[in-house]
């Protein structure tokens, strides 16, 4: 059973950094893309990064390109989102998402592409 596990969130204050980390499990994390969507509250739920299989490609939302960097860890079977420079706009629910039986280089980055979701973990970014 694929299992998501979201940690690492909390409250900052606007200009800090934290980073977010999904710990994977039941499944072969080596062969699933994954990537972070977020929610915030009254809002759908967006894209914010994705890493492909292979992990040589990744792709972010404009609203967070040269802020966010996705990165993962095979061996550890663990996603991660370090997130620098953060604002009040970045507070959401971060979920972590996988989707499997993709070519190497795809990077999901709709809602439709994911198979498996975390529970969400809440970052809160105050002025």
């Amino acid at each position: 059973q694929v299992r998501l596990v979201e940690s690492g969130g909390g409250l900052v204050q606007a200009g800090d950094s934290l980073r977010v980390s999904c710990a994977a499990s039941g499944f072969r994390f080596g062969l699933y893309a994954v990537g972070w969507f977020r929610q915030a509250p009254g809002k759908e739920r967006d894209f914010v990064a994705g890493i492909s299989v292979s992990g040589d490609t990744t792709n972010y939302a404009d609203s967070v390109k040269g802020r966010f960097t996705v990165s993962r860890d095979n061996a550890k079977n663990t996603i991660y989102l370090q997130m620098n420079s953060l604002t009040p706009e970045d507070t959401a629910v971060y979920y972590c998402a996988a989707t499997w039986n993709r070519p190497a280089s795809f990077v999901p980055t709709e809602e439709a592409d994911i198979g498996a979701w975390g529970q969400g973990t809440q970052v809160t970014v105050s002025s």
